[in-house]
């Protein structure tokens, strides 16, 4: 597994840290290293000794300082204190081997390999219409930390587990037995429709309802003209879903249908095997399990009274499949998912199985409110990227009014795709958020479109150069030159992708790299407002225009790592 730059000056910052320490008969489990806006690396460790040796943090660290050596052909420069912080700053050494690493290993900087195969389920939506605002985080959440886990060394495989067996399929097979399907519509919104007249008509006429219990009964028992009908009304609405995800550039690699689990057996298996832990009880003829040790007042039901299973058995069941298909498991789940997904790992943990990580996230609404799609009053993703490629146009047009129709309508829309994904993930998970489009598509602030500018702004520098017969892949650089304030810290924020994407990746925190990419295209248009590069002198031109290769190929990667495209031109 490759150590990146950064992550080697981190390695070599706790190697001479525990050396001090030990020179001075001391431990510490935690060495407390972080990135600070005052080093490169900060360590607060004489704030956890402090009890210890009775002694101030700030006499701790002077006496940590006094005691570290720093390798002659290391990557430290050199270690300050600030009161009771420890400061450590990286050397040239450090800055010439983090651009040779980027121009070296380009598109493929800071890959890691070799950390084993992840299941990642997310979107998981019920297919009885299509996708709505409340489900765009999920989707976004999950395919970004998808594409960051990759880049950290995992063999990723991201599933979308498809209730095809619940009773809204068994209402949307209905419907379609009793409502004119419109074709003219895209097939999900088609689906919708038809799937709230039936609710209205099950509302109106309850005897109605027996009809929708009786197709739940005969899926559970296998009958297949039931199980054809199900599969066909699922079919019609993933074929919407799947259109629109890739409209967000969101592919699953696999799609793991709920009903496989019934088929095979595994649900059958999977209730015996609870039954043999001694925890189920039978109540009102349903089979339920005591969970009460884990916390949970609550018993969970995993049969009903009639024998068919309910949709959490039917998750445990996959869960187990997929227990034994990789190394880690992770469900990117909304915050109602709290009480029932902590259920489904205690059981799991009760069958001594692997357990899922779990996301959860709180909702992205808009200032219109609350969305369901039962009662149909919902706005839809396609609706909204729709509108949000609309107000797009519109600032496409203020500032190119002068570019071609076809031009104005790419950047509109991957403007628009990725204002809408860099504002959903730039939060972190567990805090709810609205989005607005006005500020997700504001220029001036530091969203999507900052950052897609800024690579644009990159790409037009190199092409400029190149205009003046520079070949950039055949530049050579200087380190010692680059020695403004805005070139070193350039250089030392494309060095930290590997150490962001690590954090990321540990934390299953994709606003971590949301943030990053702010800060590098800040970085990025700090250096070209106060440092000429076309018009400085050769070798200084030479050294800068590499650098500005350097922050175009780690902004290129970071925008992908977000599902984000990266323009050459906006």
């Amino acid at each position: 597994m490759l150590m990146t730059m950064f992550l080697q000056f981190k390695s070599q910052v706790a190697h001479v840290l525990i050396s001090a320490l030990e020179a001075n008969a001391l431990e510490a489990k935690d060495l407390s290293l972080e990135m600070s806006v005052h080093a490169d690396i900060a360590s607060s460790v004489a704030f956890r000794l402090a009890p210890a040796c009775r002694k101030s943090p700030m006499d701790i660290a002077l006496m940590l300082a006094s005691s570290i050596e720093l390798p002659e052909a290391g990557l430290i420069d050199r270690v300050e204190t600030a009161g009771p912080y420890l400061n450590f700053f990286v050397n040239p050494t450090f800055l010439d081997h983090t651009m040779s690493a980027i121009r070296t290993q380009g598109p493929d900087y800071g890959a890691r390999t070799g950390c084993g195969k992840v299941i990642l389920e997310h979107t998981s939506a019920n297919p009885n219409g299509p996708l709505h605002v409340g489900h765009i985080r999920n989707s976004i959440i999950g395919d970004t930390l998808g594409r960051i886990l990759k880049k950290a060394g995992y063999d990723v495989e991201t599933q979308y587990y498809i209730n095809d067996m619940g009773r809204q399929i068994a209402i949307v097979s209905w419907a379609l037995e009793h409502f004119e399907f419109d074709t003219a519509k895209k097939s999900d919104h088609a689906i919708a429709d038809i799937y709230i007249k039936a609710n209205r008509v099950l509302n109106d006429e309850p005897d109605k309802v027996a009809e929708i219990d009786e197709l739940m009964r005969r899926i559970e028992h296998g009958d297949v003209d039931v199980a054809e009908r199900f599969k066909h009304a699922v079919d019609l609405t993933m074929e919407g879903i799947k259109q629109t995800l890739k409209r967000m550039n969101i592919q699953h690699d696999s799609f793991a249908w709920e009903s496989t689990y019934v088929r095979n057996s595994d649900v059958s298996t999977t209730v015996e095997r609870i039954k043999d832990t001694g925890r189920t009880v039978i109540d009102d003829g349903a089979l339920m399990v005591d969970l009460t040790d884990y916390g949970f007042e609550k018993k969970l039901v995993i049969q009903r009274s009639d024998g068919t299973s309910l949709y959490t058995t039917r998750d445990l069941a996959y869960h187990l499949w997929k227990a034994g298909h990789c190394d880690r498991m992770i469900d990117v789940l909304g915050a109602d998912h709290k009480l029932i997904s902590g259920q489904l790992k205690a059981v799991l943990n009760t069958l001594g199985e692997k357990e899922p990580e779990i996301v959860i996230f709180e909702f992205v609404s808009l200032p219109e409110g609350s969305m369901s799609t039962r009662r149909g009053t919902f706005i839809s993703t396609d609706e909204l990227l729709d509108q949000i490629k609309t107000q797009a146009l519109v600032e496409v047009e203020k500032r190119r009014p002068d570019t071609a129709d076809d031009f104005k309508d790419d950047v509109a829309t991957f403007v628009g795709i990725g204002a809408v994904r860099y504002d959903v993930v730039k939060v972190s998970p567990e805090k709810s958020t609205v989005f607005d489009w006005r500020e997700a598509l504001d220029f001036e602030k530091q969203g999507a479109p900052f950052i897609q500018y800024s690579h644009a702004r990159s790409c037009s520098i190199l092409a400029n150069a190149e205009e003046s017969r520079v070949k950039i892949a055949d530049l050579h650089y200087d380190i010692s030159v680059l020695v403004e304030d805005q070139e070193i810290e350039l250089i030392k924020h494309l060095a930290k992708f590997s150490s962001v994407i690590d954090t990321a990746a540990s934390d299953l925190k994709p606003h971590h790299l949301a943030t990053y990419a702010r800060e590098l295209a800040d970085c990025f248009n700090q250096f070209y407002r106060y440092v000429p590069v076309l018009n400085a002198e050769v070798s200084l031109r030479d050294s800068r225009l590499v650098l500005v290769d350097c922050a175009r190929i780690v902004l290129s990667i970071v925008l992908d790592t977000l599902g984000i495209h990266a323009p050459r031109n906006m």
